[in-house]
Protein backbone atom coordinates (compact mmCIF):
# COMPACT_ATOMS: atom_id res chain seq x y z
CA UNK A 1 0.00 0.00 0.00
CA UNK A 2 1.24 3.44 -0.52
CA UNK A 3 1.67 5.67 2.54
CA UNK A 4 -0.93 7.15 3.81
CA UNK A 5 1.25 9.99 4.10
CA UNK A 6 1.76 10.57 0.48
CA UNK A 7 -1.94 9.76 -0.45
CA UNK A 8 -3.12 12.46 1.79
CA UNK A 9 -0.41 14.71 0.33
CA UNK A 10 -1.37 13.72 -3.58
CA UNK A 11 -5.20 14.58 -2.91
CA UNK A 12 -4.22 18.09 -1.17
CA UNK A 13 -1.86 18.92 -3.94
CA UNK A 14 -4.90 18.06 -6.32
CA UNK A 15 -8.34 20.00 -5.85
CA UNK A 16 -11.02 18.06 -7.33
CA UNK A 17 -12.51 20.98 -9.46
CA UNK A 18 -9.26 21.62 -11.03
CA UNK A 19 -8.33 17.71 -12.16
CA UNK A 20 -11.78 17.22 -13.65
CA UNK A 21 -11.26 20.44 -15.11
CA UNK A 22 -8.92 19.57 -17.19
CA UNK A 23 -11.07 16.52 -18.62
CA UNK A 24 -14.82 18.96 -19.13
CA UNK A 25 -15.76 22.59 -19.41
CA UNK A 26 -17.09 23.33 -15.91
CA UNK A 27 -19.42 26.05 -15.43
CA UNK A 28 -20.28 27.70 -11.69
CA UNK A 29 -23.44 27.22 -10.39
CA UNK A 30 -23.72 28.57 -7.27
CA UNK A 31 -20.70 27.35 -4.86
CA UNK A 32 -20.27 24.26 -7.15
CA UNK A 33 -19.71 23.55 -10.24
CA UNK A 34 -21.48 21.35 -13.48
CA UNK A 35 -20.92 19.68 -16.49
CA UNK A 36 -21.99 17.47 -18.71
CA UNK A 37 -21.17 13.96 -17.37
CA UNK A 38 -17.65 12.73 -19.13
CA UNK A 39 -19.21 8.94 -18.32
CA UNK A 40 -22.44 9.20 -20.15
CA UNK A 41 -23.62 11.26 -23.17
CA UNK A 42 -26.25 13.66 -22.17
CA UNK A 43 -27.04 17.27 -23.25
CA UNK A 44 -28.18 18.61 -19.86
CA UNK A 45 -25.62 18.86 -17.19
CA UNK A 46 -26.32 16.58 -14.51
CA UNK A 47 -22.59 16.03 -13.42
CA UNK A 48 -21.80 17.98 -10.91
CA UNK A 49 -18.29 19.51 -8.38
CA UNK A 50 -18.84 20.33 -5.07
CA UNK A 51 -15.35 21.83 -3.52
CA UNK A 52 -16.30 22.02 -0.16
CA UNK A 53 -16.36 18.43 0.49
CA UNK A 54 -14.16 17.61 -2.83
CA UNK A 55 -15.80 15.09 -4.36
CA UNK A 56 -18.32 14.83 -7.89
CA UNK A 57 -21.70 13.01 -8.36
CA UNK A 58 -23.60 12.40 -10.98
CA UNK A 59 -27.14 12.99 -10.51
CA UNK A 60 -27.90 11.13 -14.33
CA UNK A 61 -25.55 7.82 -13.91
CA UNK A 62 -24.58 7.45 -10.41
CA UNK A 63 -20.71 7.79 -11.14
CA UNK A 64 -19.46 9.70 -7.86
CA UNK A 65 -16.19 10.32 -5.38
CA UNK A 66 -13.30 12.00 -4.55
CA UNK A 67 -10.54 13.28 -6.95
CA UNK A 68 -9.01 9.30 -7.21
CA UNK A 69 -12.34 8.04 -8.05
CA UNK A 70 -12.49 10.49 -10.97
CA UNK A 71 -9.49 9.38 -12.52
CA UNK A 72 -9.89 5.77 -12.23
CA UNK A 73 -13.21 5.78 -14.31
CA UNK A 74 -11.83 8.46 -16.69
CA UNK A 75 -8.63 6.40 -17.24
CA UNK A 76 -9.73 2.84 -16.77
CA UNK A 77 -7.53 2.60 -14.05
CA UNK A 78 -7.25 0.63 -10.75
CA UNK A 79 -6.72 2.78 -7.61
CA UNK A 80 -2.71 2.87 -7.41
CA UNK A 81 -2.19 3.52 -10.96
CA UNK A 82 -4.93 7.01 -10.26
CA UNK A 83 -3.12 7.62 -7.50
CA UNK A 84 0.33 7.58 -9.32
CA UNK A 85 -1.18 9.77 -12.13
CA UNK A 86 -2.27 12.55 -9.48
CA UNK A 87 1.34 12.21 -7.75
CA UNK A 88 2.85 12.80 -11.20
CA UNK A 89 0.69 15.77 -12.04
CA UNK A 90 1.82 17.45 -9.03
CA UNK A 91 5.77 16.56 -9.23
CA UNK A 92 5.21 13.78 -5.47
CA UNK A 93 7.30 11.10 -5.46
CA UNK A 94 5.71 8.06 -4.98
CA UNK A 95 8.41 5.24 -2.90
CA UNK A 96 8.99 1.88 -4.13
CA UNK A 97 8.28 -1.61 -1.71
CA UNK A 98 11.07 -3.22 -0.49
CA UNK A 99 11.64 -5.56 -3.70
CA UNK A 100 12.84 -2.37 -5.80
CA UNK A 101 9.56 -2.16 -8.00
CA UNK A 102 7.09 0.74 -7.99
CA UNK A 103 4.17 0.53 -5.53
CA UNK A 104 1.11 -1.85 -7.79
CA UNK A 105 3.25 -3.32 -10.32
CA UNK A 106 3.96 -2.32 -13.95
CA UNK A 107 3.24 1.17 -13.85
CA UNK A 108 1.92 3.34 -16.61
CA UNK A 109 5.31 5.47 -17.01
CA UNK A 110 6.87 2.28 -17.00
CA UNK A 111 5.30 1.12 -20.30
CA UNK A 112 5.06 5.11 -22.04
CA UNK A 113 9.19 3.85 -21.91
CA UNK A 114 8.75 0.50 -23.08
CA UNK A 115 6.38 1.82 -26.08
CA UNK A 116 8.75 4.24 -26.70
CA UNK A 117 11.69 2.20 -27.20
CA UNK A 118 9.77 -0.60 -29.14
CA UNK A 119 8.60 2.52 -31.89
CA UNK A 120 12.42 3.53 -31.89
CA UNK A 121 13.00 -0.47 -32.91
CA UNK A 122 10.70 -0.53 -35.21
CA UNK A 123 11.47 2.61 -37.12
CA UNK A 124 15.02 1.37 -37.36
CA UNK A 125 13.58 -1.85 -38.73
CA UNK A 126 11.69 0.15 -41.12
CA UNK A 127 14.73 2.34 -42.57
CA UNK A 128 17.23 -1.14 -42.74
CA UNK A 129 17.70 -0.89 -46.52
CA UNK A 130 17.91 -5.01 -46.28
CA UNK A 131 15.32 -5.84 -43.70
CA UNK A 132 13.04 -3.10 -44.16
CA UNK A 133 13.14 -2.96 -48.40
CA UNK A 134 9.81 -4.67 -48.65
CA UNK A 135 8.31 -2.27 -45.79
CA UNK A 136 9.68 0.60 -47.54
CA UNK A 137 8.60 -0.17 -51.05
CA UNK A 138 4.50 -0.99 -49.49
CA UNK A 139 4.80 2.77 -48.29
CA UNK A 140 6.50 4.54 -50.46
CA UNK A 141 4.80 2.55 -53.82
CA UNK A 142 1.71 0.89 -52.91
CA UNK A 143 0.53 3.74 -50.42
CA UNK A 144 2.72 6.81 -52.29
CA UNK A 145 3.71 8.14 -48.86
CA UNK A 146 6.80 10.83 -48.97
CA UNK A 147 9.39 10.11 -46.51
CA UNK A 148 8.35 13.58 -44.51
CA UNK A 149 4.81 11.71 -44.15
CA UNK A 150 6.53 8.56 -42.93
CA UNK A 151 8.68 10.29 -40.35
CA UNK A 152 6.03 12.47 -39.38
CA UNK A 153 3.50 9.62 -38.30
CA UNK A 154 6.41 7.81 -36.35
CA UNK A 155 5.79 4.60 -38.62
CA UNK A 156 7.81 1.45 -38.05
CA UNK A 157 8.33 -1.99 -39.70
CA UNK A 158 8.34 -5.72 -37.35
CA UNK A 159 10.42 -8.08 -38.91
CA UNK A 160 8.77 -11.48 -39.52
CA UNK A 161 10.36 -13.35 -36.50
CA UNK A 162 8.83 -14.74 -33.44
CA UNK A 163 11.72 -13.10 -30.83
CA UNK A 164 13.31 -9.75 -32.63
CA UNK A 165 11.39 -7.50 -30.14
CA UNK A 166 11.48 -9.47 -27.29
CA UNK A 167 15.57 -10.12 -27.83
CA UNK A 168 16.06 -6.29 -28.11
CA UNK A 169 13.38 -5.24 -25.26
CA UNK A 170 14.94 -7.40 -22.85
CA UNK A 171 18.41 -6.65 -23.99
CA UNK A 172 17.06 -3.11 -23.14
CA UNK A 173 16.06 -3.82 -19.86
CA UNK A 174 12.31 -4.64 -20.10
CA UNK A 175 11.26 -7.46 -18.00
CA UNK A 176 8.96 -10.22 -19.67
CA UNK A 177 5.95 -9.14 -17.22
CA UNK A 178 6.63 -5.50 -19.05
CA UNK A 179 6.16 -6.75 -22.49
CA UNK A 180 3.04 -9.24 -21.58
CA UNK A 181 1.25 -5.99 -19.80
CA UNK A 182 2.28 -3.46 -22.88
CA UNK A 183 0.66 -6.29 -25.52
CA UNK A 184 4.05 -6.40 -27.21
CA UNK A 185 4.62 -10.12 -26.62
CA UNK A 186 2.91 -12.96 -25.82
CA UNK A 187 4.11 -16.08 -23.26
CA UNK A 188 3.56 -19.82 -25.07
CA UNK A 189 1.12 -21.89 -23.78
CA UNK A 190 3.21 -24.83 -25.45
CA UNK A 191 7.02 -24.12 -24.58
CA UNK A 192 5.93 -21.12 -22.18
CA UNK A 193 8.94 -18.68 -23.97
CA UNK A 194 7.59 -15.37 -25.01
CA UNK A 195 6.95 -14.64 -28.46
CA UNK A 196 6.48 -11.47 -30.24
CA UNK A 197 2.80 -10.55 -31.39
CA UNK A 198 3.50 -8.08 -34.20
CA UNK A 199 5.60 -9.74 -37.07
CA UNK A 200 5.93 -8.99 -40.77
CA UNK A 201 3.92 -6.10 -40.41
CA UNK A 202 4.03 -2.10 -40.93
CA UNK A 203 3.44 -0.52 -37.80
CA UNK A 204 1.52 2.48 -36.60
CA UNK A 205 2.34 4.07 -33.09
CA UNK A 206 -1.08 5.14 -31.48
CA UNK A 207 0.20 9.01 -29.61
CA UNK A 208 -1.82 10.48 -27.25
CA UNK A 209 -2.16 14.17 -26.35
CA UNK A 210 0.91 14.62 -24.33
CA UNK A 211 2.83 13.26 -26.57
CA UNK A 212 3.44 9.43 -25.13
CA UNK A 213 3.20 6.20 -27.48
CA UNK A 214 0.64 4.39 -25.47
CA UNK A 215 -0.19 1.78 -28.51
CA UNK A 216 0.29 0.04 -31.54
CA UNK A 217 -1.64 -0.69 -34.97
CA UNK A 218 0.30 -3.22 -37.28
CA UNK A 219 -0.96 -3.45 -41.00
CA UNK A 220 -0.13 -7.03 -43.18
CA UNK A 221 1.23 -5.78 -46.26
CA UNK A 222 -0.51 -8.24 -48.57
CA UNK A 223 -3.79 -9.97 -47.83
CA UNK A 224 -3.58 -11.82 -44.99
CA UNK A 225 -5.64 -12.28 -42.23
CA UNK A 226 -6.12 -10.35 -39.91
CA UNK A 227 -5.60 -7.28 -41.73
CA UNK A 228 -5.00 -5.15 -38.79
CA UNK A 229 -3.34 -5.99 -35.22
CA UNK A 230 -4.29 -3.43 -32.66
CA UNK A 231 -2.99 -3.49 -29.23
CA UNK A 232 -5.70 -4.52 -26.16
CA UNK A 233 -6.08 -2.47 -23.65
CA UNK A 234 -3.32 -2.30 -21.17
CA UNK A 235 -2.48 0.12 -18.34
CA UNK A 236 -1.38 3.17 -20.34
CA UNK A 237 -4.01 2.14 -22.92
CA UNK A 238 -7.62 2.09 -23.70
CA UNK A 239 -8.63 1.90 -27.24
CA UNK A 240 -12.51 3.27 -26.69
CA UNK A 241 -10.75 6.43 -24.75
CA UNK A 242 -8.43 7.63 -27.76
CA UNK A 243 -8.46 8.42 -31.28
CA UNK A 244 -5.22 7.89 -33.90
CA UNK A 245 -3.79 11.08 -34.92
CA UNK A 246 -5.53 13.49 -32.29
CA UNK A 247 -2.59 14.40 -31.09
CA UNK A 248 -1.89 16.39 -34.53
CA UNK A 249 -5.43 17.50 -35.32
CA UNK A 250 -6.44 18.80 -31.81
CA UNK A 251 -4.55 21.63 -33.19
CA UNK A 252 -6.53 21.79 -36.68
CA UNK A 253 -10.19 21.21 -35.57
CA UNK A 254 -11.84 24.64 -34.43
CA UNK A 255 -13.75 24.50 -38.12
CA UNK A 256 -14.96 20.52 -38.22
CA UNK A 257 -12.90 16.91 -37.27
CA UNK A 258 -12.99 14.19 -40.35
CA UNK A 259 -13.68 10.62 -38.48
CA UNK A 260 -12.15 8.03 -40.76
CA UNK A 261 -11.98 4.27 -40.27
CA UNK A 262 -8.48 3.51 -40.82
CA UNK A 263 -5.03 4.66 -40.34
CA UNK A 264 -3.95 4.92 -43.72
CA UNK A 265 -6.81 6.78 -44.49
CA UNK A 266 -6.19 9.42 -41.81
CA UNK A 267 -2.24 9.44 -42.91
CA UNK A 268 -3.15 9.76 -46.50
CA UNK A 269 -5.93 13.50 -45.50
CA UNK A 270 -3.06 14.90 -43.49
CA UNK A 271 -0.58 14.17 -46.30
CA UNK A 272 -2.77 16.24 -48.75
CA UNK A 273 -3.63 18.99 -45.95
CA UNK A 274 -6.38 17.60 -44.36
CA UNK A 275 -4.64 17.64 -40.76
CA UNK A 276 -8.32 17.65 -38.95
CA UNK A 277 -8.53 13.95 -39.81
CA UNK A 278 -8.68 11.20 -36.72
CA UNK A 279 -9.85 7.68 -37.17
CA UNK A 280 -11.21 5.26 -34.09
CA UNK A 281 -8.57 2.13 -33.15
CA UNK A 282 -10.09 -0.96 -34.97
CA UNK A 283 -13.56 -0.76 -33.06
CA UNK A 284 -16.59 1.23 -34.00
CA UNK A 285 -16.94 4.61 -32.24
CA UNK A 286 -17.85 4.65 -28.63
CA UNK A 287 -19.97 7.04 -26.34
CA UNK A 288 -16.26 8.30 -24.67
CA UNK A 289 -15.01 8.86 -27.95
CA UNK A 290 -17.72 10.89 -28.51
CA UNK A 291 -17.46 13.15 -26.01
CA UNK A 292 -13.49 13.34 -26.96
CA UNK A 293 -15.00 14.89 -30.06
CA UNK A 294 -17.40 17.61 -28.01
CA UNK A 295 -14.57 18.66 -26.72
CA UNK A 296 -12.20 19.67 -29.42
CA UNK A 297 -14.75 20.77 -32.10
CA UNK A 298 -18.94 21.47 -32.67
CA UNK A 299 -18.99 19.69 -36.26
CA UNK A 300 -17.85 16.05 -37.23
CA UNK A 301 -17.77 15.04 -41.04
CA UNK A 302 -18.12 11.49 -41.03
CA UNK A 303 -15.63 9.49 -43.94
CA UNK A 304 -16.34 5.95 -44.01
CA UNK A 305 -15.80 2.97 -46.73
CA UNK A 306 -18.85 3.04 -48.64
CA UNK A 307 -19.48 -0.40 -48.02
CA UNK A 308 -22.52 -1.68 -46.30
CA UNK A 309 -19.89 -2.02 -42.59
CA UNK A 310 -19.22 1.61 -43.26
CA UNK A 311 -22.47 2.73 -43.42
CA UNK A 312 -23.79 0.57 -40.66
CA UNK A 313 -20.77 2.14 -38.67
CA UNK A 314 -22.00 5.54 -39.49
CA UNK A 315 -24.90 5.30 -38.38
CA UNK A 316 -24.06 4.77 -35.03
CA UNK A 317 -21.44 7.09 -35.35
CA UNK A 318 -24.06 9.87 -36.02
CA UNK A 319 -26.28 8.45 -33.15
CA UNK A 320 -23.13 8.72 -30.63
CA UNK A 321 -22.24 12.18 -32.41
CA UNK A 322 -25.65 13.74 -31.93
CA UNK A 323 -26.68 12.44 -28.58
CA UNK A 324 -23.58 14.72 -27.11
CA UNK A 325 -24.60 18.07 -29.41
CA UNK A 326 -22.31 17.62 -32.63
CA UNK A 327 -23.34 18.52 -35.88
CA UNK A 328 -22.74 15.73 -38.04
CA UNK A 329 -22.04 15.49 -41.43
CA UNK A 330 -21.87 12.63 -43.96
CA UNK A 331 -19.16 13.18 -47.17
CA UNK A 332 -20.31 10.78 -50.10
CA UNK A 333 -17.27 9.96 -52.29
CA UNK A 334 -18.36 8.74 -55.82
CA UNK A 335 -15.80 6.49 -57.76
CA UNK A 336 -13.61 5.18 -54.53
CA UNK A 337 -13.94 3.19 -51.70
CA UNK A 338 -12.14 5.23 -49.02
CA UNK A 339 -10.24 8.73 -48.81
CA UNK A 340 -6.64 7.57 -49.64
CA UNK A 341 -7.95 5.79 -53.01
CA UNK A 342 -10.36 9.00 -53.35
CA UNK A 343 -7.72 11.51 -53.11
CA UNK A 344 -5.27 9.29 -55.13
CA UNK A 345 -7.60 9.61 -57.74
CA UNK A 346 -9.42 12.83 -57.98
CA UNK A 347 -6.70 14.86 -56.01
CA UNK A 348 -7.45 17.09 -52.34
CA UNK A 349 -9.76 20.02 -54.02
CA UNK A 350 -11.94 17.46 -55.09
CA UNK A 351 -11.86 15.95 -51.76
CA UNK A 352 -12.00 19.60 -50.46
CA UNK A 353 -15.62 20.11 -52.28
CA UNK A 354 -16.89 16.35 -51.23
CA UNK A 355 -16.29 17.96 -47.36
CA UNK A 356 -18.00 20.71 -48.06
CA UNK A 357 -20.86 19.27 -50.22
CA UNK A 358 -21.09 16.62 -47.29
CA UNK A 359 -24.76 16.46 -46.50
CA UNK A 360 -26.59 16.14 -42.58
CA UNK A 361 -27.59 13.02 -41.01
CA UNK A 362 -30.77 13.12 -42.02
CA UNK A 363 -30.39 13.63 -45.71
CA UNK A 364 -27.71 10.79 -45.15
CA UNK A 365 -30.20 8.68 -44.30
CA UNK A 366 -32.88 9.65 -46.24
CA UNK A 367 -30.99 8.77 -49.08
CA UNK A 368 -30.07 5.28 -47.73
CA UNK A 369 -34.03 4.85 -47.79
CA UNK A 370 -34.61 6.10 -50.79
CA UNK A 371 -31.99 3.64 -52.28
CA UNK A 372 -33.57 0.71 -50.76
CA UNK A 373 -36.71 1.32 -52.63
CA UNK A 374 -38.50 2.34 -55.79
CA UNK A 375 -40.84 4.82 -54.33
CA UNK A 376 -42.35 5.36 -58.12
CA UNK A 377 -44.27 1.83 -56.75
CA UNK A 378 -47.13 2.49 -54.47
CA UNK A 379 -46.13 -0.51 -51.91
CA UNK A 380 -42.52 0.55 -51.90
CA UNK A 381 -43.58 4.22 -51.60
CA UNK A 382 -45.60 3.74 -48.28
CA UNK A 383 -42.52 1.17 -46.79
CA UNK A 384 -40.15 3.85 -47.10
CA UNK A 385 -42.44 6.45 -45.94
CA UNK A 386 -43.18 4.71 -42.44
CA UNK A 387 -39.17 4.57 -42.05
CA UNK A 388 -38.85 7.57 -42.88
CA UNK A 389 -41.56 8.46 -40.88
CA UNK A 390 -40.36 6.96 -38.00
CA UNK A 391 -36.29 8.35 -38.31
CA UNK A 392 -38.02 12.18 -38.19
CA UNK A 393 -39.73 11.16 -34.64
CA UNK A 394 -37.24 10.65 -32.70
CA UNK A 395 -36.04 14.11 -33.56
CA UNK A 396 -36.75 15.90 -30.54
CA UNK A 397 -36.37 19.77 -32.03
CA UNK A 398 -39.77 20.86 -32.82
CA UNK A 399 -38.68 23.36 -35.56
CA UNK A 400 -36.17 21.13 -37.28
CA UNK A 401 -38.50 17.93 -37.24
CA UNK A 402 -41.18 20.47 -38.99
CA UNK A 403 -38.33 21.06 -41.71
CA UNK A 404 -37.90 17.36 -42.17
CA UNK A 405 -41.41 16.57 -42.47
CA UNK A 406 -41.73 18.97 -45.21
CA UNK A 407 -38.80 17.86 -46.80
CA UNK A 408 -39.74 14.10 -46.83
CA UNK A 409 -43.43 15.40 -48.49
CA UNK A 410 -41.42 17.01 -51.34
CA UNK A 411 -39.12 13.59 -52.15
CA UNK A 412 -42.17 11.38 -51.47
CA UNK A 413 -45.29 13.47 -53.61
CA UNK A 414 -47.65 13.07 -50.22
CA UNK A 415 -49.07 16.07 -48.65
CA UNK A 416 -46.75 17.81 -45.84
CA UNK A 417 -50.33 17.43 -43.67
CA UNK A 418 -49.92 13.41 -44.06
CA UNK A 419 -46.69 13.25 -42.83
CA UNK A 420 -46.64 15.19 -40.04
CA UNK A 421 -49.93 12.80 -38.94
CA UNK A 422 -47.56 9.95 -39.66
CA UNK A 423 -44.72 11.39 -37.09
CA UNK A 424 -46.89 12.34 -34.40
CA UNK A 425 -48.96 9.23 -34.14
CA UNK A 426 -45.79 7.32 -34.00
CA UNK A 427 -43.90 9.75 -31.61
CA UNK A 428 -46.82 9.58 -29.31
CA UNK A 429 -46.18 5.49 -29.39
CA UNK A 430 -42.77 6.23 -28.59
CA UNK A 431 -43.63 7.83 -25.79
CA UNK A 432 -46.27 6.06 -24.32
CA UNK A 433 -43.69 2.80 -24.64
CA UNK A 434 -41.00 4.94 -22.65
CA UNK A 435 -43.48 5.98 -20.06
CA UNK A 436 -44.60 2.45 -19.41
CA UNK A 437 -40.95 1.38 -19.15
CA UNK A 438 -40.01 4.27 -17.10
CA UNK A 439 -42.63 3.34 -14.70
CA UNK A 440 -41.75 0.11 -14.25
CA UNK A 441 -37.73 1.04 -13.91
CA UNK A 442 -38.79 3.53 -11.13
CA UNK A 443 -41.03 1.13 -9.52
CA UNK A 444 -38.26 -1.62 -9.75
CA UNK A 445 -35.45 1.63 -8.47
CA UNK A 446 -37.68 2.25 -5.88
CA UNK A 447 -37.40 -1.51 -4.05
CA UNK A 448 -34.33 -1.30 -5.00
CA UNK A 449 -34.55 -4.89 -7.18
CA UNK A 450 -31.78 -5.12 -9.17
CA UNK A 451 -29.09 -3.69 -7.17
CA UNK A 452 -25.58 -4.75 -8.12
CA UNK A 453 -23.98 -2.74 -5.06
CA UNK A 454 -26.47 -4.07 -2.66
CA UNK A 455 -27.86 -6.94 -3.51
CA UNK A 456 -29.79 -7.16 0.03
CA UNK A 457 -31.53 -3.56 -0.34
CA UNK A 458 -34.62 -5.35 -2.26
CA UNK A 459 -35.39 -8.09 0.11
CA UNK A 460 -34.44 -5.34 3.38
CA UNK A 461 -36.37 -2.37 2.28
CA UNK A 462 -36.85 -0.30 5.83
CA UNK A 463 -33.37 -1.60 7.37
CA UNK A 464 -31.68 -0.55 3.69
CA UNK A 465 -33.02 2.95 4.23
CA UNK A 466 -32.00 3.39 8.24
CA UNK A 467 -29.14 1.42 6.96
CA UNK A 468 -28.02 4.34 4.44
CA UNK A 469 -29.08 7.38 6.63
CA UNK A 470 -26.65 6.04 9.51
CA UNK A 471 -23.56 5.49 6.93
CA UNK A 472 -24.14 9.08 5.37
CA UNK A 473 -24.55 11.02 8.47
CA UNK A 474 -20.94 8.99 10.00
CA UNK A 475 -19.59 9.69 6.58
CA UNK A 476 -20.21 13.93 6.67
CA UNK A 477 -20.06 14.21 10.56
CA UNK A 478 -16.59 13.59 12.50
CA UNK A 479 -18.59 13.44 16.08
CA UNK A 480 -20.81 10.84 15.00
CA UNK A 481 -18.42 8.32 13.30
CA UNK A 482 -16.42 8.68 16.20
CA UNK A 483 -18.75 8.06 19.34
CA UNK A 484 -19.63 4.89 17.09
CA UNK A 485 -16.02 3.63 16.49
CA UNK A 486 -15.44 4.40 20.59
CA UNK A 487 -18.44 2.54 21.85
CA UNK A 488 -20.01 5.77 23.12
CA UNK A 489 -23.21 4.80 21.07
CA UNK A 490 -24.50 1.71 20.84
CA UNK A 491 -24.08 0.88 17.40
CA UNK A 492 -22.14 -2.84 15.76
CA UNK A 493 -21.82 -4.41 12.60
CA UNK A 494 -24.40 -7.28 13.95
CA UNK A 495 -27.33 -4.17 14.13
CA UNK A 496 -26.64 -4.15 10.30
CA UNK A 497 -28.49 -6.27 7.48
CA UNK A 498 -27.29 -5.82 4.86
CA UNK A 499 -23.82 -7.32 3.49
CA UNK A 500 -23.05 -3.63 2.11
CA UNK A 501 -23.68 -1.90 4.39
CA UNK A 502 -22.01 -3.97 7.09
CA UNK A 503 -19.43 -3.81 5.23
CA UNK A 504 -19.02 0.47 5.07
CA UNK A 505 -19.99 0.13 8.30
CA UNK A 506 -16.63 -2.20 9.92
CA UNK A 507 -14.25 -0.20 7.50
CA UNK A 508 -15.57 3.48 8.72
CA UNK A 509 -15.05 2.32 12.08
CA UNK A 510 -11.70 0.32 11.42
CA UNK A 511 -10.56 3.84 9.68
CA UNK A 512 -11.40 6.11 12.57
CA UNK A 513 -9.85 3.92 14.92
CA UNK A 514 -6.77 3.90 12.72
CA UNK A 515 -3.61 6.18 13.88
CA UNK A 516 -4.57 8.44 10.83
CA UNK A 517 -7.59 8.63 11.20
CA UNK A 518 -10.55 8.56 8.70
CA UNK A 519 -10.42 9.53 5.38
CA UNK A 520 -11.89 9.93 1.73
CA UNK A 521 -8.88 9.15 0.38
CA UNK A 522 -8.30 5.79 1.15
CA UNK A 523 -11.80 4.22 0.38
CA UNK A 524 -10.24 3.19 -2.72
CA UNK A 525 -8.18 0.26 -1.38
CA UNK A 526 -12.04 -1.19 0.30
CA UNK A 527 -14.12 -0.37 -2.18
CA UNK A 528 -14.64 -0.69 -5.91
CA UNK A 529 -15.48 2.97 -8.08
CA UNK A 530 -19.49 1.55 -8.20
CA UNK A 531 -19.76 0.74 -3.87
CA UNK A 532 -17.73 4.63 -3.79
CA UNK A 533 -20.02 6.08 -6.23
CA UNK A 534 -23.28 4.63 -3.93
CA UNK A 535 -21.45 6.14 -0.83
CA UNK A 536 -20.92 9.76 -2.36
CA UNK A 537 -24.94 8.77 -3.88
CA UNK A 538 -26.22 8.31 0.09
CA UNK A 539 -23.83 11.48 1.43
CA UNK A 540 -25.69 13.57 -1.79
CA UNK A 541 -28.74 12.41 -0.45
CA UNK A 542 -28.38 13.10 3.29
CA UNK A 543 -26.82 16.23 2.64
CA UNK A 544 -29.97 17.75 1.01
CA UNK A 545 -32.23 17.09 3.87
CA UNK A 546 -32.59 19.83 6.76
CA UNK A 547 -32.05 17.81 9.76
CA UNK A 548 -29.16 15.78 10.84
CA UNK A 549 -28.79 16.29 14.33
CA UNK A 550 -28.21 13.37 16.97
CA UNK A 551 -32.04 13.09 16.92
CA UNK A 552 -32.23 11.87 13.90
CA UNK A 553 -29.23 9.66 13.96
CA UNK A 554 -30.56 7.91 17.08
CA UNK A 555 -33.92 7.27 15.75
CA UNK A 556 -32.39 6.29 12.48
CA UNK A 557 -30.10 3.32 15.02
CA UNK A 558 -33.87 2.63 16.60
CA UNK A 559 -35.15 2.13 13.44
CA UNK A 560 -32.61 -0.49 12.13
CA UNK A 561 -32.56 -2.75 15.15
CA UNK A 562 -36.39 -2.68 15.46
CA UNK A 563 -36.15 -4.29 11.89
CA UNK A 564 -32.97 -6.23 12.43
CA UNK A 565 -35.43 -7.76 15.77
CA UNK A 566 -38.45 -8.44 13.55
CA UNK A 567 -36.26 -10.06 10.82
CA UNK A 568 -35.91 -7.43 8.11
CA UNK A 569 -38.49 -9.86 5.65
CA UNK A 570 -40.93 -7.02 5.29
CA UNK A 571 -39.28 -5.37 2.43
CA UNK A 572 -40.71 -8.46 -0.04
CA UNK A 573 -44.16 -7.53 1.94
CA UNK A 574 -43.79 -3.95 1.58
CA UNK A 575 -42.96 -4.26 -2.35
CA UNK A 576 -46.23 -6.73 -2.21
CA UNK A 577 -48.17 -3.78 -0.93
CA UNK A 578 -46.86 -1.17 -3.29
CA UNK A 579 -47.72 -3.17 -5.91
CA UNK A 580 -51.36 -3.56 -5.03
CA UNK A 581 -51.69 0.08 -4.46
CA UNK A 582 -50.39 0.86 -7.41
CA UNK A 583 -52.69 -1.56 -9.43
CA UNK A 584 -55.36 0.34 -7.59
CA UNK A 585 -55.18 3.54 -8.01
CA UNK A 586 -54.59 3.02 -11.54
CA UNK A 587 -58.48 1.02 -11.55
CA UNK A 588 -59.84 4.31 -9.36
CA UNK A 589 -58.00 6.64 -11.84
Amino acid sequence: MIPREIIDEIVFRNDVETVIGSYVTLKRAGSNYQAPCPFHSERTPSFTVFPATKSFYCFGCGAGGDVITFVMRAENVDYVDALKILADRAGISIPEDDSGKDVGGVSRKRLYELNLAAAKYFRECLYDAELGREAMAYLRDSRQLDMSTIKHFGLGYSPNNFWALTNKMTSLGFSEEELIAGFLCKRSQKSGKLFDLYRNRVIFPIIDTSGNIVAFGGRVMDGSEPKYLNSSDTPAFKKSRHLFALNYAKKHCAERMILCEGYMDVIALHAAGFENAVATLGTAITPDQARIFAKYTKKVVICYDSDKAGQNAANKAMRLLGEVGIDVRVIKLSGAKDPDEYIKKFGADSFKKCLDDSKTGFEFKMDKILGEHDISMSDERIKASVEICSMIADVSNNVERDIYIQRAATVLGVPVESVRSDVERIRRKKLNEYRSKQSKDALLSIKNIGDRVNADAAKYVAANDSEENILAMMIIFDEYRHDVAEGKIDLKADDFVTSFGRKVFEILCELERSPEGYSRAVLGQYFNIDEISRLEKIEVNRRQLTRNDREVFDACIKNLKAEKQNGADLGGQELLRMLRQKRAEKQEG
